[in-house]
């Protein structure tokens, strides 16, 4: 199916990124890394396990075109870190991608190879056994709620940075006063969102907020939170780091 799909792609998109002069959008690249996402997860044991590393091959022409390629390569990681939360899909580490030029390819041609990070090799993905965990192993365990399994870095307009532990217990963020995490932001709601943990993983809900809560850049309603996400309300920066991590300058 893959094949027939990617067979149509180009019968469309090559010609007409030809004879139209126009280059390859970030969308287009992004729609075949969901593609590889899907194609090359693993069943393990009860999940689903997605690769989480991306190498896009573009003709030169084309990645000239899309202009610098660090914010490009990380909007693309964080729309494919959004489709594996959406999808169900486990990752061992937060998705990267990389971009490359190849004179091979012609205008409109785009090649995604996905790969898994260091910790999942094929053969650990046929065993159905869960992998053992040792101080050398990159997989991901989640969490137990004994200890905070997260910190919450706050950065609120014209103050500085201040950072909250995430220890399990639902946790309100807004401009009210009977929030647990009081705001002094105009522009946030007075009941925000909400943090709470849920089987082992920190979820976000917004709670109806007038201006809405953007996580990596998307709106959303609800979502599950990972280390590295950036969550925008109101002016309010706040980032999800590890426990113990120094607050950013």
């Amino acid at each position: 199916m893959a094949r027939v799909e990617r067979f149509f792609e180009r019968l469309v998109e090559r010609p007409a990124a030809r004879v139209f002069g126009t280059h390859v959008q970030p969308v287009q690249v992004l729609r075949r890394i969901e593609r590889e996402m899907e194609a090359g997860r693993r069943h393990r044991g009860r999940r689903e396990l997605a690769p989480d590393r991306y190498a896009v091959r573009l003709s030169p022409d084309d990645v000239g075109g899309l202009g610098p390629l660090d914010p490009i390569a990380e909007e693309l990681a964080s729309g494919a870190l959004a489709f594996a939360r959406a999808h169900g899909l486990a990752l061992a580490q937060r998705p990267a991608v990389r971009i490359a030029a190849d004179p091979a390819l012609g205008p409109g041609d785009v090649e995604v190879i996905a790969t898994f990070s260091q910790g999942w090799s094929g053969a650990a993905l046929a065993t159905p056994e869960p992998p053992k965990v040792s101080s050398g192993t990159r997989v991901f365990q989640a969490p137990i709620v004994a200890a905070p399994v997260a910190a919450l870095e706050i950065a609120e307009p014209g103050r500085g940075t201040r950072t909250l532990p995430l220890e399990g217990r639902p946790t309100t963020i807004g401009r009210a006063t009977d929030c647990d995490v009081v705001l002094a932001d105009a522009h946030a709601s007075r009941h925000h969102i909400r943090l709470e943990v849920r089987r082992e993983v920190v979820v976000l809900t917004d709670l109806g907020s007038t201006n809405g809560t953007w996580v990596n850049g998307n709106r959303v309603r609800e979502v599950v939170l990972g280390v590295g996400d950036r969550i925008e309300v109101g002016q309010s920066v706040l980032r999800v780091v590890s426990p113990g991590q120094p607050a950013a300058a």
